[in-house]
């Protein structure tokens, strides 16, 4: 086994033992002497404190997290592996290309652009165990950090959870006298997994602050409100279809003949992830957080309503550290996912510009009036792709007197805040000499400012997820731009409203409860209630009025007001649609084409299948070769 100096940063936390050069699950600490010596004063327990906290996983970055490139929301161009202008790997997956050899992304082992969870989880074991070996650490101080140290422990397991299902429990790190026998674990049952994470997460919530003390310095900690919000996440996560007695994962057993999965559905769990979101929602805004809305500073001029509403939705994103935001990660600085989420509205030609939101997001977002564009009476929606010129009444939105297709007019506020299309307003990226914010607007078809011109950067779909990028990016002419970077929201508040209409609606059937947080969501976006939306403009007005018709309604609010922010790879998964939605053909503009008549013409990506080995990572096969005790997801 290698041994690694603790006092240098970075402790050796391998899940995996090692038999003839091989790993193995292995939580053995290496040198006992040096561990006590980590902590032998508060200064150096506090490195150790925040060594415990560097394996959080990069959920800003697009090459390290699964959700951005891995599903069907957001595409790549063929070829990007030869130009490697981004780290591809994780389109990988949603290409289907995983493999049980060396697995894409593998948080499980820390391997192939995945950080090892399962030496983070140890390394939390062993601050556990020795935190009180200080002797100039008070008692306050020491709660909270183990506080801390204990959410951080259950995170990591919720987040192999959500990858790879049930998985193997490290409560406690094994003694360094255990058997080969001991070592060779299990992998403990969905409830069983469920039940820890919470009582963990249950253990820490009581000594967490409300709020970080020194916003300078320790935001970014943990807070009760982010404990109480990944609860209620887990929660929800746990009454889901795909948790929830899931049959189809009946015949995942490990050699005892234990059912992984339960196979029995269970009401109550709703109740009680809707009991856990109401919590995390009284404690967040008790402590400060509320929906953002923007306001207008120096320099932004005199913005109308529109180009307000537009900026609310885009800045509960990238107005770093919000009131929306619950828990924001400083590890992700943003850069790569805006680089990469551009598109070029001058003539710059270093943007990356290559990350495409796919056809269909397009067509989720509603309509003016709130509706799905399918159900809008007033939606003309077999002509949807029929040409049309931007007229003054359009000004905000589409570029007045540019010529584009139907589709992209007469939509909800958040289709614009979120989609850079052809002729669409981008309103940002850089000022005018007299401090006022550019008003731009795309040029999408082949050889324009923003279309295809190179091999390089550019967009396989004519799309572009603006809501990702901060409306001051600063570009200039030639190759100098600069970024205005932001934290990455991982919980915000519209998150949690969600969460509870779901898990009420679910627990309760439809009723004000669900449609009290659901219409605060719709308000910020700018439209009316569910109701007086449905019961106006909807070809099917009683839909809000039954538990099935309210459930497609909370789940299609959920995929738009979260796009593009790796939700919806979780959700399709959890709610077991995937197989249907994610098994639809990817498709995008032409842009190969110069002429309008040529650019509007979809064109087929890709056609993904997405089957049953699809809805949870393999464990590397060296893995289940060295620990006969372990059971490899199906399908793999």
């Amino acid at each position: 086994m290698k041994t690694k100096n603790i006092l240098s940063g970075i402790l050796i936390a391998s899940v995996m033992l090692i038999s003839s050069c091989k790993k193995f699950l292995d939580v053995v600490p290496d040198n006992i002497a040096t561990i006590q010596d980590a902590f032998v004063s508060k200064a150096m327990a506090e490195r150790y404190l925040y060594t415990c906290y560097s394996y959080l996983p990069v959920d800003g970055d697009p090459t390290t997290n699964p959700a951005f490139l891995g599903g069907d929301e957001i595409w790549l161009y063929e070829g990007i592996d030869q130009n490697a202008i981004i780290d591809y790997r994780a389109w990988l997956i949603g290409r289907g290309e995983m493999g049980i050899t060396n697995p894409v992304l593998n948080y499980w082992d820390g391997a192939y652009g995945g950080k090892d969870l399962y030496q983070g989880i140890r390394d939390c074991n062993i601050f556990l165990e020795n935190i009180t070996i200080p002797r100039d650490l008070n008692s306050f101080e020491r709660d909270q950090w183990i506080a801390e140290v204990n959410f951080l422990k259950a995170y990591y397991h919720f987040y192999l959870f959500r990858m790879y299902g049930p998985i193997v429990l490290v409560k406690e790190n094994l003694p360094i006298s255990s058997t080969p026998e001991e070592v060779r674990v299990y992998r403990a049952t969905v409830d069983e997994t469920v039940d820890y994470i919470v009582e963990t997460l249950d253990k820490a919530i009581p000594n967490l602050p409300d709020k970080v003390e020194s916003p300078i310095n320790d935001l970014g900690r943990i807070t009760k409100p982010i404990a109480l919000a990944i609860k209620a996440r887990v929660l929800l996560l746990a009454a889901s279809p795909l948790f929830n007695g899931n049959t189809e994962m009946a015949s995942l057993m490990d050699n005892t003949g234990k059912q992984l999965f339960n196979q029995v559905e269970k009401k109550e769990k709703w109740t009680v992830a809707m009991n856990a979101a109401k919590e995390a929602i009284l404690s967040a805004e008790a402590s400060g957080s509320k929906l953002y809305d923007f306001l207008p500073t120096a320099g932004t001029g005199t913005l109308s309503d529109e180009t307000r509403t537009l900026l609310s939705i885009q800045g509960a994103i990238t107005e770093k550290w919000n009131p929306e935001i619950i828990w924001g990660l400083t590890n992700s600085n943003t850069s790569t996912l805006q680089d990469a989420s551009m598109a070029r509205v001058v003539n710059n030609y270093s943007i990356l510009s290559c990350i495409s939101p796919t056809m269909k997001m397009t067509e989720l977002f509603y309509s003016k009036n709130g509706v799905p564009i399918k159900e809008d009476k007033t939606y003309p929606f077999a002509d949807r792709f029929a040409y049309r010129v931007g007229e003054v009444d359009h000004k905000y939105y589409v570029k007045e007197g540019q010529s584009t297709i139907q589709l992209h007019f007469d939509r909800e506020p958040r289709f614009y805040a979120d989609m850079g299309f052809d002729r669409g307003i981008w309103y940002g990226l850089g000022k005018y000499e007299d401090g006022t914010v550019n008003t731009n607007y795309v040029k999408a078809r082949f050889k324009e400012t923003a279309g295809k011109t190179n091999i390089r950067n550019f967009s396989a779909t004519g799309y572009w997820p603006k809501k990702l990028v901060n409306y001051l990016n600063t570009m200039y002419e030639g190759s100098d731009y600069s970024i205005q970077r932001y934290t990455w929201p991982n919980v915000r508040l519209a998150d949690l409203y969600l969460m509870f209409a779901e898990a009420s609606n679910e627990a309760n059937g439809p009723g004000d409860d669900a449609l009290v947080y659901l219409d605060k969501v719709r308000t910020r976006a700018g439209l009316k209630g569910v109701k007086e939306s449905w019961t106006n403009y909807s070809s099917n007005p009683n839909k809000p009025a039954t538990k099935e018709g309210l459930r497609d309604i909370i789940r299609q609010e959920r995929l738009i007001e979260m796009a593009f922010e790796g939700s919806r790879f979780w959700d399709l998964r959890r709610w077991k649609t995937a197989p249907e939605v994610m098994s639809q053909t990817i498709k995008g503009w032409d842009i190969n084409q110069e002429s309008m008549e040529g650019f509007y013409r979809e064109r087929v990506l890709f056609t993904p299948r997405f089957e049953i080995k699809d809805y949870f990572w393999p464990i590397m096969d060296n893995n289940i070769l060295v620990n006969k005790n372990l059971v490899q997801n199906l399908g793999w």
